[in-house]
């Protein structure tokens, strides 16, 4: 069983890395996408992730504590909440920066608020495959698979964020799509630390799980909605959301 485990982790990581090395590569050919699609897309990524904190991480946290303990998934949720507050103290707001259309990005082109901006993205790459790597320490893995689908489908339009600030700030085609590999390896970094620390202590795992999901709560709530709302297309975000929302309800209940 715990080969199979591992093999799954596995997969789910190079999964995870591969879906940002997609958008990477897409991001070489796509130079702008218009913010209303954009915000759609977005949308429906946060719908997804909203769904799959809920149900293939906070649910089975429950479940997993037993009757009586709401409270060890509450302060597990609210700690993986406050965990990214933190983060964001040090880090800029990805919606303040990638809300920016190519012209701003051509007039404040400063190297260092472009690695800024990719540090933002990759220090967010950590927890997020965290969450994807903890849920397989449960007993259904097809709540962890479903958080992986999630997260998976954000990445593919934060992978193509990356790539143009660093070519317009000169960076070279070849060490940008180096970079967008690195920042990939750390999801795949989080997912083995998520699936490690989940492994050492079953005690630790609702706790561990309700971390996931407030963290992913957390980046929809703080990052995901704001970017979506910021141009003017709040109601196609917002239909994009629930759309996302269902979908992901749909697979998980076998629909």
């Amino acid at each position: 069983m715990e080969n199979i485990s591992m093999t799954q982790v596995l997969i789910c990581a190079a999964g995870l890395a591969l879906s940002t090395t997609i958008g990477s590569i897409l991001g070489f050919f796509i130079k702008e996408v218009p913010h209303k699609w954009n915000d759609a897309i977005l949308g429906y990524c946060a719908g997804v992730m909203l769904a799959a904190s809920t149900i293939g991480l906070i649910v089975p946290a429950a479940e997993s504590a037993g009757l009586g303990k709401w409270w060890l998934v509450l302060g597990g949720v609210i700690a993986g909440m406050l965990f990214l507050n933190v983060m964001d103290v040090f880090i800029p707001h990805m919606h303040r920066i990638a809300g920016l259309d190519s012209e701003e990005h051509i007039n404040n082109a400063h190297l260092n608020n472009v690695l800024l901006f990719v540090m933002a993205i990759a220090l967010h790459k950590l927890p997020e495959g965290i969450a994807a790597g903890v849920g397989f320490n449960s007993e259904e893995t097809s709540d962890a698979w479903a958080v992986a689908f999630g997260i998976a489908l954000q990445n593919i339009p934060e992978g193509m964020v990356v790539i143009a600030p660093l070519i317009i700030a000169g960076v070279s085609k070849m060490r940008t799509f180096l970079i967008s590999l690195a920042i990939a390896m750390l999801e795949v970094v989080g997912v083995m630390i998520g699936y490690g620390i989940g492994a050492i202590s079953r005690i630790l795992l609702p706790v561990m799980l309700a971390m996931a999901g407030g963290a992913m709560l957390y980046v929809v709530s703080d990052e995901m909605i704001p970017e979506t709302h910021a141009h003017g297309h709040q109601k196609l975000a917002t239909y994009s959301l629930i759309l996302g929302f269902v979908t992901l309800v749909f697979m998980e209940t076998g629909l």
